[in-house]
């Protein structure tokens, strides 16, 4: 008998015999596509710049990115997805709007350029206000095909709303601070949903490691990356976080064409991100993709099981974690610019004996 078999017959042996409870299977979709640039109402189909998150629910309005039209091409998407039984859907970064890879908005140290103003203007005119009619054509959309929705969008600033939640970017990357606001605290949620528990970090959150433990703390286990990087060493950081995080990393992608100032049009020896949408589980197994061909639908079914699996071993916030020599503290409270501090005035002179 060889050492294996007899290593095998002696974990049989000492092995309680556990019921056999089937896992959760859930079927998931992202979406490998780029935008309708300058017209949100055809990417839907039929400021600052905060880049949000939406998690929009079957039941709960949801909030898009962008004028009405843009959601033809998403429900597109949601259709094809839905017919291949997918329960979530995730689109890329900014799919509402646009990620303006390459556009400068004349934007120069000491220069102020008017065509680049008028630029922004034109983007700033695809960005949607939460809560408004693209949120209800997201939610009818969701509604209509029975699944949970994720949507990478631009916001205006200025009002609120709560559907299932969002994300709102803390850290825009380089010249994407002059253009987008920062998140806070409040908006890094994580919602225990009947498909499981669902979150995201946008792009280059994700190599942001404090940003990441948050999430494990909120016991992520279906992990949304929608991210502007399509290099290949991109794959490495999704497989990591799997892998760190003991949960399932969805990670869509444009497949994106360079826009400059000068040239309005695409062609397509102009793309510079092939896409490389990817879904990884708990194990760091891929189970769908990389795509870096065309845009496409990327799916594969999870079976939540693997979380388990996977932090019988290592439990980053867990039994391998040392609370007594690290410890993070993250301030969830909402951050104003402005705060307003009424005068409370006192209806009875302090001298006065009170009536008892």
């Amino acid at each position: 008998m060889s050492g294996s078999e007899e290593m095998s017959k002696a974990l049989n042996a000492t092995t309680p015999g556990f019921p056999d409870i089937p896992s959760t299977i859930v079927r998931a979709t992202i979406v490998q596509a780029s935008t309708v640039y300058n017209d949100t109402p055809k990417t839907i189909g039929n400021s600052p710049f905060l880049l949000l998150f939406f998690f929009l629910r079957v039941s709960v309005k949801i909030v898009s990115n962008g004028l009405l039209e843009f959601a033809e091409k998403a429900e597109k998407f949601i259709a094809e997805a839905a017919s291949d039984g997918a329960q979530l859907v995730v689109f890329p970064e900014a799919f509402i709007a646009g990620y303006p890879r390459g556009y400068r908005f004349g934007i120069g140290v000491g220069v102020h350029n008017e065509a680049g103003r008028d630029c922004f203007r034109r983007y700033h005119a695809s960005a949607i206000v939460v809560p408004g009619p693209e949120v209800d054509k997201l939610a009818e959309i969701a509604r209509k095909y029975k699944v949970y929705l994720v949507m990478g969008a631009m916001e205006k600033d200025g009002s609120e709303g709560r559907f299932l939640g969002k994300h709102r970017k803390v850290m825009p990357t380089s010249l994407e601070r002059c253009i987008w606001g920062f998140g806070d605290g409040s908006t890094i949620p994580v919602y225990d949903t009947p498909l499981g528990k669902l979150g995201a970090a946008i792009c280059w959150e994700n190599r942001m490691p404090l940003y990441r433990t948050s999430l494990y703390g909120k016991g992520i286990e279906l992990y949304c990356a929608p991210t502007a990087d399509g290099s290949k060493e991109w794959q490495s950081s999704m497989m990591h976080i799997a892998i760190e995080g003991g949960c399932f990393v969805l990670f869509p992608d444009h497949a994106d064409y360079l826009f400059t100032d000068w040239y309005p049009d695409q062609h397509q020896e102009a793309i510079v991100s092939q896409g490389g949408s990817v879904i990884i589980s708990p194990l760091g197994k891929i189970l769908a993709g990389p795509n870096f061909e065309s845009e496409g639908l990327i799916t594969a079914d999870l079976d939540l099981g693997d979380v388990a699996r996977a932090k019988l071993y290592f439990d980053v916030v867990g039994h391998y974690s040392r609370p007594e020599i690290f410890n993070l503290t993250v301030n969830e409270t909402p951050k104003k610019p402005v705060t307003f501090v009424s005068k409370s005035v006192k209806a009875e002179d302090d001298s006065e004996p009170q009536d008892k």
